[in-house]
């Protein structure tokens, strides 16, 4: 009798607490805290506490003079809770992004692991600058910025509206998020400075621009940055994606022009925004009304802003330049010695009929030219 071997028994769930385990549900175990916000605001003892971390605060609008009067905001301490809270859920949002779009799309591509790595790159950044480029253009339109473009300085300090106020707390949750993602997702070691460092990036000038009250500045900067990004991360994916190289050419050909004209945009701006409208005002500095308009603020923004978009121009530039000379170097091809053959002139005719087939074909036409010599 032949003896059954008994199923062996796999547990592919992991420990609770382990590493994988935590990597595994962290949208769940994160849905699970923001929940706690959710349920303590319908609770009234606890309602108070949870309102701070859901809603926006700091209101500066006297709604008892005029109760049509648009509601306008300030910065505060009260903010930190806020970004917390919205930090939870982009981390939440970005793990139903990875599970249910990005890893289908990436199976079916078949990619590299090094590939892959920078199509979950490019798929979640070009998420969050095509989205906050477009909520950025309908705050620019709905206030009138462009056309109003004196008032960025005429009326520094300006409160923000609840969609200005609001978009900037969305800005600091994400490039906070950053950091766990950098677990969650399995960064490899070698990709980790690179992905701080620009998260760090992000951060920085985003609360700067927050809590010196140049949001009105920011939010035209920010767009500009985001869309010419968003194009690039874009002809990444067309790369990865089409096969077609006149499509990946034309992709990469707009999004060059594109980030180059942002980078120049945005110190033309900067420029003028600093050392001429708000040099026209009394300097001025004050911590509780947020006025920061003084020659160091003011110097400091512009060395800053313009150092950095000229690094990032260089940077452009010396890698477009690279490829370009990597592209129009000869292709050396390096060809072997012909072998001298001593095999007959009709074994070489055989060989040469098998080589243009598959190898499956060469192989059973083998067999039975093999069959006749094994018989006698």
């Amino acid at each position: 009798m032949v003896a059954v071997k008994g199923r062996k028994s796999s547990n592919k769930n992991p420990p609770i607490f382990s590493h994988e385990f935590v990597i595994q549900n962290h949208a769940d175990i994160v849905s699970c805290v923001a929940m706690v916000f959710v349920i303590g605001l319908m609770v009234q003892v606890t309602s108070p506490w949870a309102y701070m971390f859901i809603a926006i605060h700091h209101n500066v609008t006297n709604t008892t003079e005029d109760p049509t009067a648009m509601i306008k905001y300030a910065t505060g301490w009260k903010d930190a809770c806020a970004v917390f809270f919205y930090f939870l859920i982009t981390i939440i949002m970005h793990a139903v992004l990875q599970e249910y779009i990005f890893d289908k799309i990436s199976k079916r591509l078949h990619l590299s692991k090094v590939k892959l790595s920078k199509f979950n790159e490019s798929s979640q950044l070009i998420v969050f600058y095509t989205l906050s480029a477009l909520w950025a253009i309908d705050i620019i339109i709905r206030e009138n910025m462009l056309l109003n473009i004196w008032a960025l300085w005429e009326e520094y300090p300006a409160p923000m509206s609840f969609s200005l106020k609001l978009f900037f707390i969305g800005q600091l949750a994400y490039w906070l998020h950053c950091y766990p993602e950098l677990y969650f997702q399995r960064i490899k070691k070698e990709d980790i400075p690179q992905r701080i460092l620009h998260a760090t990036i992000g951060l920085f000038f985003t609360s700067a621009a927050y809590f010196f009250n140049f949001q009105q500045l920011a939010i035209i900067l920010l767009t500009l940055h985001y869309v010419g990004d968003a194009l690039l991360h874009g002809a990444r994916l067309v790369h990865f994606i089409s096969q077609k190289e006149k499509r990946t050419k034309l992709s990469f050909l707009v999004a060059n022009s594109t980030y180059v004209f942002a980078r120049l945009a945005t110190i033309v701006l900067t420029l003028v925004v600093f050392l001429y409208g708000l040099r026209k005002l009394e300097f001025n500095f004050d911590y509780d009304t947020g006025n920061f308009n003084v020659p160091a603020v003011q110097f400091s923004a512009v060395s800053v802003i313009s150092l950095f978009q000229a690094y990032l121009l260089y940077y452009f530039i010396a890698k477009q330049i690279k490829r370009a000379r990597e592209n129009a170097a000869p292709v050396v091809v390096k060809t072997k010695p012909k072998q001298k053959l001593r095999k007959r002139e009709g074994k070489k005719s055989a060989l040469s009929e098998d080589d243009d087939l598959p190898e499956v074909d060469q192989a059973t036409k083998k067999n039975l030219r093999n069959r006749p010599s094994a018989k006698k």
